[in-house]
């Protein structure tokens, strides 16, 4: 029983002519339109005694694994199949009968494509739709105005280097137009950035300023000594290349509001020059410095004293200035503070040094103009100056009794606006007088940190490090098991216990100071060519640090 069933297994399992050919695996090799396909020869004969296996169905919506990835014939071998006359294996994924099958229509786009010819639309396919707006319009239009715009001035500049002015950028070309810009943060906070103790510190335009008085004093000193006619064409170059910044007639009146008794200014003709765009007969602007009255027949000379002199002046003279609106912002606090100028040291912590207003410049000479009369006022103007005096007379008295009062030429500071009078909503029902005893302790704080002195500013910044200080050094003597240690041996411990860097000598300045404030905790014996240090270690340190910063904040009131 068990063989027969065995045997009709094999029976139906023995595959004909038919199945072979229905269930042979295509093998996908490059066909040759000479020789025919060995397997497709193979499958016209009989059946094979070598087993097929059944065919894989079509899986449309699982891909095929990686292992049984469809090999693709090159497209050179596409090609060649699909010419005309060729033939095509049954097997090969260009015959008829394959999914891989195309039309000759298709065939022939695929040859265009690979030739690199680029299909042609049809009138239909060419047409777009149009979906430009007014709104689109009118912003391209607009942005053609402004390129026109841009291209004038990049035209403009060309001519200006052209004829000789030098290269500097735009950010300096218009320092004084700030059209409600905000400054940059290193001119509004440069005051804050100084280094060194705070004192008297110049705004950022006022520095400026002063750089440019020094370079301009400098070149206008090495044209005179050599006795040749001083203009402006010649200053404004060296100033320019000496601090590459713009230096324009309106820095000159700067210069001379500042300092007046620094340089006359005339308008001449017939300077020799030698530029084109300049002629003989042209007015130019003319520089001479002026000297105090000195002894002698000698012709001045612009030394280097003379030269640090006038600077000195100059800088004296913008700090007068600046002065001017501290006291100001001083009378406008609540209360008004009143600090003697000769012991003025620093500006008030409020008050903001940066934004003290421009210096006005001063008018310098301007060349005569020759106008011709056109119009009916000019006549009039024309016929003014043949008035006789007392015509004049009478009417410059009819001018100053309907002229309104003017003040004075020195421009005085602008004052700011008072407080208001009524305490702000947080101090609501806060007592006035304990409003005005906060304020007053707060003037006076702010009055003796205006008039502090740098040596006081140092002795300040000493008594502020003690309490660590005595720590530090209290804790030497308890790791050394000493009574006693020498000066040099004990600075240069704190020096490398102490968190700050600082030298020998500096810390031996604590020291002393330490042993001055505190003689009963700590003291100096000065033995032959030795300083010992000598140090109560049964004294308390908690009490030693709260009365050293008792003594501190004393000294800083």
């Amino acid at each position: 029983m068990a063989q027969r069933r065995l045997t009709d297994f094999f029976a139906r399992r023995r595959p004909g002519t038919r199945a072979a050919s229905s269930r042979a695996k295509p093998i996908w090799r490059t066909p040759s339109p000479a020789k025919p396909s060995p397997r497709a020869s193979a499958l016209t004969m009989g059946g094979s005694r070598k087993r097929a296996r059944p065919p894989a169905e079509p899986v449309h919506d699982k891909p095929s694994p990686p292992a049984r990835r469809k090999l693709r014939l090159p497209a050179d071998a596409v090609r060649a199949r699909a010419a005309p006359g060729s033939p095509a294996a049954p097997g090969s994924p260009a015959a008829p009968g394959s999914p891989e099958h195309s039309s000759p229509r298709k065939k022939t786009k695929k040859a265009a494509l690979s030739a690199g010819q680029l299909p042609r639309l049809t009138p239909q396919e060419e047409k777009v739709p149009s979906k430009v707006t007014f709104s689109e319009l009118k912003s391209c239009l607009q942005r053609a105005r402004e390129l026109g715009a841009r291209v004038q001035e990049l035209r403009a500049s060309a001519q200006r280097n052209e004829a000789g002015e030098p290269n500097v950028p735009e950010a300096e070309r218009h320092p004084a137009e700030t059209c409600g810009e905000k400054a940059p943060a290193y001119q509004r906070f440069h005051a804050l950035a100084q280094p060194g103790l705070p004192g008297l510190v110049l705004p950022y335009k006022y520095q400026v300023l002063a750089e440019m008085f020094h370079s301009m004093d400098t070149i206008v000193g090495m044209l005179y000594n050599r006795s040749e006619t001083v203009t402006f064409a010649k200053v404004k170059r060296g100033v320019q290349d000496m601090i590459r910044k713009r230096f324009e007639e309106r820095n000159v009146g700067q210069i001379k509001t500042v300092y007046p008794t620094s340089y006359r200014f005339r308008q001449e003709r017939n300077v020799p020059t030698f530029k084109d765009g300049i002629k003989r007969s042209d007015y130019q602007l003319t520089i001479e410095p002026l000297f105090d009255q000195e002894a002698g027949n000698m012709a001045p000379q612009l030394t280097a004293s003379r030269l640090l002199r006038r600077r000195q002046v100059f800088s004296q003279n913008l700090v007068e200035r600046v002065r001017e609106h501290h006291r100001a912002f001083l009378a406008s606090l609540n209360p008004p503070m009143v600090v003697p100028e000769d012991q003025l040291t620093r500006w008030h912590p409020r008050f903001n040094v940066d934004e003290v207003p421009d210096i006005k410049p001063a008018e310098l000479p301007q060349p005569p103009t020759t106008e011709k009369v056109a119009t009916a006022q000019e006549v009039l103007a024309r016929a003014h100056s043949l008035m006789s005096p007392r015509m004049k007379k009478a009417l410059s008295d009819l001018a100053l009794r309907t002229a309104e009062p003017s003040s004075p030429g020195f421009p005085s500071p602008v004052l700011p606006a008072t407080p208001p009078a009524t305490p702000p909503a947080p101090l609501k029902g806060v007592s006035q007088d304990l409003l005005e005893r906060i304020r007053a302790k707060e003037a006076q704080k702010q009055l003796a940190q205006m008039t502090r002195r740098p040596e006081q500013e140092q002795r300040l910044e000493r008594l502020e490090r003690l309490p660590e200080l005595a720590r530090v050094l209290r804790s030497i003597f308890v790791s050394e098991r000493k009574p006693a240690l020498t000066l040099d041996v004990a600075c240069a411990k704190m020096v490398d216990s102490y968190h700050v860097a600082m030298s020998p000598g500096e810390m031996e300045k604590h020291v002393e100071l330490l042993s001055e404030l505190l003689p009963d905790w700590l003291s100096l014996h000065r033995i032959r060519t030795d300083t010992y240090v000598k140090l109560d270690k049964a004294a308390d340190l908690a009490g030693v640090t709260a009365q050293l910063a008792r003594l501190a904040r004393a000294e800083a009131l």
